[in-house]
């Protein structure tokens, strides 16, 4: 499945306004996002989409020299992981 970036957030689905997963962020300051939403449609869970949008989304940070704090507790599940660890602030 295409993951797909639109400002402060990365989605895969056709329509853009009603994604079937989506994972979103908000700018905490010049140097941090907040990752605040995971949302996989039921019909797609279980297939790893909902890590592959972390995975987008810690690669976004990585390229723009960001770190990663979270108040979705899945996101913060996975980004709490080692390969995270120069991202992530818990």
């Amino acid at each position: 499945m295409e993951i797909l970036f639109d400002k402060h957030r990365f989605y895969a689905g056709p329509d853009p306004q009603d994604p079937l997963a989506e994972i979103t962020f908000q700018q905490q300051d010049d140097h941090t996002i907040v990752v605040d939403h995971t949302f996989t449609d039921p019909s797609l869970r279980g297939q790893g989409i909902a890590r592959q949008l972390v995975d987008r989304v810690a690669a976004y940070a990585r390229e723009e020299g960001l770190k990663v704090r979270a108040t979705c507790s899945y996101a913060r599940k996975v980004l709490s992981e080692d390969q995270f660890s120069d991202l992530y602030i818990s």
